[in-house]
């Protein structure tokens, strides 16, 4: 559905047009936050008309991604017709990952939680030291 001069699509509509979002309601949960840029301008409103040219600026899986609209398209097609709607400006790549606390997904900080059996032993072996 595109606006009546026909120039513009909604951006969630395009956001999950062009597979950023495996659902329209994310895409618009994406939007409504303000977790999004265009032209360096931050939206907040789902219904914000996109049009060609424009660049996008959000997160998007633990990077910042930069996209230019190429395209509106029509529907949500399969991915390589969705990679045909953008310009991805700023691959993914180590240099615009987001900051994060330093661990690896699944790794636990020191001292943090409970004990690994690793730990355990060792204190079980300090308890039979000192006892």
């Amino acid at each position: 559905m595109t606006d009546a001069g026909g120039g513009g699509l909604r951006l969630d509509k395009w956001l999950w047009f062009a597979r950023f979002c495996k659902t329209r309601s994310l895409a618009t949960k994406l939007c409504s936050d303000g977790r999004i840029r265009v032209d360096g301008a931050t939206i907040n409103k789902a219904h914000f008309t996109v049009r060609p040219g424009q660049v996008l600026t959000f997160a998007h899986g633990g990077h910042v991604r930069v996209i230019r609209v190429l395209a509106l398209g029509t529907r949500r097609g399969p991915a390589p017709e969705a990679q045909t709607l953008y310009e991805d400006l700023a691959p993914p790549s180590r240099e615009n990952r987001l900051p994060s606390d330093g661990l690896e997904p699944g790794a636990r900080g020191r001292g943090a939680g409970r004990p690994t059996k690793k730990d355990r032993r060792a204190i079980d072996r300090l308890m039979d030291e000192e006892g």
